[in-house]
């Protein structure tokens, strides 16, 4: 049996009046999934704890089988062990975007999704310029970067950049003990980037944490895996959880990623691996653009370029295989940032198949079937188990 998780970044949200009372997922076209829901399940599962902020660290963490009341400790540290950063038992280690502000606000937490060769030249520029023995600057993908700290404000309010677009940033500036490190060096890379072209004018701190412990599925559930994704985060998660990394040239995190060589490799790995995890960012980016459009689009490239080459390839083999396919939180339009609620889940079982009940996936659908898991990490469980 191949066990197969597809995650939709980002996927649902709220309704729209300009989609005539809808969602952006229930408005994208997603045959593929409605195919595998129609002769599978769906439902909803609460993937953010009741209390915790509804960040793609804390859901995520969920996906994987992970309770985060237990064992979340911040999203940085993860991220740090996707580029192979040791943390010691001092260092604490931040989220750093490479943001544009113009006039007081958040223009864009993505810099322009700026091209990441140029951001790491930055962020080496940055690390000449203000790193020192206590902080050093990693490079990443993109906007997206690693700021390690010793001794570092581990308990600063932070807040994460891609909530307060087109918002003042004033209030939203590092706060609390020790945060004036953060504040310091914040304003300070905006003289250190002030004289490069591009769209980025400081730097932004947030995400912090500690290294975790957490106990690799891998070892749980004796199986192989391999985790896909162009995001940090999802690596560094894969990674403690004992799923090997896979690289794929292309992916960006965005609505120009490399979908055919994610599926590709998702193929590959399940000749060999007994688990594999596909992550893909571009619904959530839009959702933060707030463009009801684009949003569309990315949920139905996932439908077409994702799930679909996967699904087709297993069948045609005559691979026995269980896929679990979701969201790990909404991304809503109106709001441009994440939030808590439920998301609902398609779960397919090829050797079970379900008598064929056709039903497009959705919010409304999965409400209407009254199956609620309200902890999202007991989830992995059942897709291991079967329902």
């Amino acid at each position: 049996m191949k066990y197969l998780i597809l995650i939709g970044d980002g996927m649902s949200g709220l309704p729209l009046k300009k989609l005539r009372g809808k969602t952006t997922l229930e408005t994208a076209r997603t045959p593929h999934i409605d195919k595998l829901l129609a002769r599978g399940l769906t439902g909803l599962v609460q993937n953010v704890p009741r209390g915790m902020a509804p960040g793609s660290d804390v859901a995520n963490m969920s996906i994987f089988g992970y309770d985060p009341r237990k064992f979340y400790s911040g999203r940085a540290p993860l991220e740090a062990a996707a580029r192979g950063i040791p943390l010691g038992k001092n260092a604490v280690a931040f989220r750093c975007n490479l943001v544009a502000i113009a006039r007081g606000k958040m223009q864009d937490f993505t810099a322009g999704h700026i091209e990441t060769r140029t951001a790491q030249k930055l962020i080496k520029k940055l690390n000449q310029q203000l790193g020192s023995a206590r902080v050093k600057f990693y490079p990443g993908v993109s906007y997206r970067h690693l700021c390690v700290i010793q001794r570092g404000p581990l308990a600063a309010k932070c807040t994460p950049p891609h909530d307060i677009t087109g918002q003042a940033v004033k209030a939203c500036l590092p706060r609390g003990r020790q945060s004036e490190l953060l504040n310091k060096l914040m304003t300070d890379s905006q003289a250190v980037l002030a004289g490069e072209k591009t769209a980025a004018t400081q730097i932004w701190l947030w995400g912090q944490g500690q290294a975790p412990a957490l106990t690799p599925l891998t070892r749980k559930y004796q199986l192989s895996g391999a985790v896909i994704t162009a995001v940090d985060l999802l690596k560094g998660l894969g990674i403690y959880a004992g799923l090997k990394p896979l690289r794929v040239k292309g992916v960006t995190g965005f609505l120009d990623t490399n979908y055919a060589g994610k599926a590709r490799a998702a193929v590959q790995a399940l000749q060999k691996q007994d688990l594999v995890v596909v992550h893909v960012e571009p619904p959530d980016e839009c959702g933060h653009m707030g463009r009801a459009d684009l949003k569309i689009q990315a949920i139905e490239d996932f439908d077409k370029k994702i799930v679909a080459p996967i699904i087709q390839q297993l069948e045609e083999k005559h691979t026995a295989f269980r896929v679990l396919i979701l969201p790990d939180h909404p991304t809503p339009i109106s709001t441009k940032t994440h939030s808590g609620e439920p998301v609902p889940f398609v779960y397919y079982d090829s050797a079970k198949p379900r008598a064929p009940r056709p039903a497009k996936y959705s919010e409304k659908t999965a409400a209407r079937t009254k199956l609620y898991i309200p902890h999202g990490h007991e989830l992995l469980d059942k897709l291991y188990a079967g329902f």
